[in-house]
């Protein structure tokens, strides 16, 4: 959920504007990271979709499915759905910690969540009908308005046992990966209402311990998905159940990651992506659409190596904007843009010199 879901820092402000943040706490920038990992990932998957959306439009002949190279099959283990699912739960997040900090400065602040979830329908739509039909972010909006936004009247403990129901249930019968959005938005808005996220910094042990659990259980899961047709009825629960465990992996390595030295270099990588996520979600797929017409041919047929090559470039240009914006600007554009329609009023952008 490319979606600008965290307050920057805390910065000053000057009277009768609305304040730069939307919370009162700093930042939490592993959040920042694990969603611009996240937004890699998503569009490593997604070059092919998008970029087949303008051949099949172009496109007057049969469209020949090519089968998958070897190595993009090696690849997809660890790409094709394996980063939706720290979206989602991010999403959850970054829905909780707002409406924490807008019932302390709000007397209505489910208005304001209201306003925020039709802004991004909104904004879904037109990606959807203008550019993507894979677009994910009309789905979230209806999620939310549907399951996360009536969740906030219920205690904790029932949005957490809603969360593992609506988590279990689709794997059960076999849903496919939409299903399990629900559970993800609840699931993180539990973490959040019961502290962990505020303490998701200070503990190396519990990454470490759930990694390893998620790691072993991923094997056999995997192995089943490898193993079973795709027409198979069991498919589905396999592929979903491999690509929960794996964002789970993903989650707890890179929590641990952020304890080592390693960590300024990450921020410094991932933290701008995750930072303007919204932006560079939708602006990726006019990227992708861009390289498919000036490549020509159909996407179908494209190596591993040509996906990771657009991939990177479109990444690549995306950090250097979003690192070079973020120096004089609080938020990236879409996501001030959200934030104006979240509070109904405009809040500032340029950063206080």
């Amino acid at each position: 959920m490319p979606h600008e879901t965290l307050p920057p820092a805390p910065e000053a402000t000057g009277s009768g504007h609305l304040p730069s943040t939307i919370s009162d706490r700093p930042r939490i920038a592993a959040l920042d990271v694990l969603r611009g990992f996240a937004l890699c990932g998503i569009l490593l998957a997604n070059v092919k979709p998008i970029a087949h959306m303008l051949h099949t439009v172009r496109s007057t002949e049969p469209v020949v499915v090519a089968g998958p190279d070897d190595a993009w099959l090696g690849l997809g283990l660890f790409v094709d759905q394996r980063f939706f699912p720290i979206f989602s739960l991010l999403f959850g997040i970054g829905f909780s910690l707002l409406l924490s900090s807008a019932a302390r400065k709000e007397p209505r602040p489910r208005v304001l969540l209201l306003r925020r979830l039709l802004a991004l329908l909104a904004l879904g739509l037109a990606h959807m009908f203008l550019l993507w039909r894979g677009d994910i972010l009309t789905i979230y909006a209806v999620i939310g308005l549907l399951v996360l936004l009536p969740s906030t009247w219920l205690p904790r403990w029932a949005v957490a046992g809603l969360a593992a129901v609506l988590i279990v249930t689709p794997l059960i019968f076999g849903d496919n990966h939409v299903a399990l959005v629900p559970g993800l938005f609840l699931l993180g808005s539990a973490l959040t209402r019961y502290g962990v996220i505020d303490r998701i910094e200070r503990s190396a042990r519990v990454p470490a311990v759930l990694g390893l659990v998620f790691a072993a259980a991923a094997v056999p899961a995997v192995w089943l998905q490898v193993g079973t047709r795709g027409d198979d009825a069991h498919f589905n629960t396999w592929f979903a159940l491999a690509g929960l465990l794996i964002a789970g992996v993903y989650v707890c390595a890179l929590l641990l990651l952020l304890r080592t030295p390693l960590a300024p270099g990450l921020r410094k990588v991932f933290a701008p992506l995750g930072r303007m996520a919204l932006t560079n979600y939708l602006s990726a797929t006019l990227l992708v659409l861009l390289a498919a017409r000036l490549i020509g041919g159909s996407p179908d047929g494209w190596s591993s190596a040509r996906v990771l090559l657009i991939s990177g470039a479109i990444l690549a240009l995306q950090w250097l904007v979003s690192a070079l914006w973020l120096r004089r600007y609080r938020q990236g554009p879409l996501e001030w843009v959200w934030r104006w329609a979240t509070w109904a009023r405009r809040p500032p952008l340029r950063r206080a010199l």
